[in-house]
């Protein structure tokens, strides 16, 4: 058992570190993923070592104690002979931290990833042995345990980002494995799109300053960019799996140096009253409580940004009746449209 660093891991990271410690005493150059928690952690654990760091929800800018952040590609697992962290969610995104490690660590480079049992499934074991020869669990703790890996055998080409060709699209969506929808076009997107004219009447077509809140893969970032030339667009969201497919898109689309990306959490960065029109397909769908949460925080990050007379055109299941929330954070709102499955509304901030 690991000493306790300052700060108590949760369980899940404590099984983390006390595996790699297990399997990896000596370990040199480590990749962690997961929190600033894990990697300080880790970094007390193994004083000698180069530690680097990357966490989906943290900026690449964020200031770093005694390891130093990297993006997910090669450079964080550059001849690291350790990689410890948590197991996301999407195996999508297992994928790519697999095929990652496999390729750019070093050829004895152990992996080790902790999660709860209940969102573990045999598909994470599958993406990580499509990477390495030796994939094996570790002794449950806590109702969590820890997935490794040995062995790598890298195959090329590396399956992330993503490039496809959609239906309806004038241009290619790019995708990490972390972004939300992957390179589709996620189908409240969809509903949103098929409501433009609607919502650019509002502006006479001449919005100046257009914002992709929660901007996904940048799919409606980029429309905005090719079909209000003249406007600038700022795609944000606080996942870099968004940021960078969104990168990624806005530039194959020919639209790269109109689109900035920032990543932040619920568009901190811009300033307020300073945005014309606001674009918004919340990444939660289905749900009840935590959705309703979330989405009114970034209803009010919203009102903030805009201008008076700004509008925010949102799409939403059905089924969660956000209208009367809209009304109060920013302002008088109509139906553009409801099916079923999906309304879109357009709000003018009061």
């Amino acid at each position: 058992m690991s000493p306790s660093p300052v700060t108590p891991l949760a369980p899940v990271a404590a099984l983390a570190l006390d595996d790699a410690l297990e399997l990896k005493p000596n370990a040199s150059v480590i990749a962690v993923i997961g929190g600033d928690d894990l990697a300080e952690a880790v970094v007390a654990q193994f004083p000698a070592a180069v530690v680097r760091a990357f966490n989906d929800v943290t900026p690449q800018d964020e200031p770093a104690v005694g390891f130093t952040r990297a993006p997910l590609d090669g450079t964080l697992f550059e001849n690291a002979d350790l990689v410890v962290g948590l197991l996301p969610k999407s195996l999508a995104e297992l994928t790519e931290i697999a095929s990652l490690a496999a390729t750019a660590a070093a050829p004895g480079v152990v992996m080790t990833l902790a999660g709860r049992d209940k969102h573990m499934s045999r598909g994470m074991n599958a993406a990580l042995e499509s990477w390495f020869r030796s994939v094996s669990a570790s002794r449950g703790r806590q109702k969590s345990r820890a997935l490794r890996a040995r062995e790598p055998h890298p195959v090329a080409p590396l399956p992330y980002p993503r490039r496809a060709t959609v239906a309806g699209l004038p241009f290619a969506v790019y995708a990490h494995g972390g972004a939300f929808a992957g390179a589709t076009l996620d189908i409240g997107t969809r509903a949103l799109l098929d409501c433009w004219q609607a919502i650019i009447a509002t502006h006479d077509g001449a919005a100046q300053h257009v914002v992709d809140l929660g901007c996904g893969t940048g799919v409606l970032a980029t429309t905005a960019a090719l079909r209000l030339p003249a406007a600038r667009v700022t795609a944000t969201d606080r996942s870099w799996a968004a940021v960078a497919s969104t990168a990624l898109t806005a530039a194959d689309a020919g639209v790269g140096d109109r689109v900035t990306v920032t990543q932040d959490d619920a568009g901190a960065a811009i300033a307020d009253g300073t945005v014309d029109l606001v674009l918004f397909n919340p990444p939660f769908h289905d749900g009840a409580a935590v959705d309703e949460e979330m989405s009114h925080r970034m209803f009010r990050a919203a009102a903030r940004m805009l201008r008076p007379g700004g509008s925010l055109a949102v799409v939403y299941n059905s089924h969660l009746r956000h209208r009367g929330a809209l009304e109060r954070i920013v302002g008088p709102t109509e139906q553009l449209d409801r099916t079923p499955k999906f309304t879109v509304t357009l709000s003018r901030r009061r």
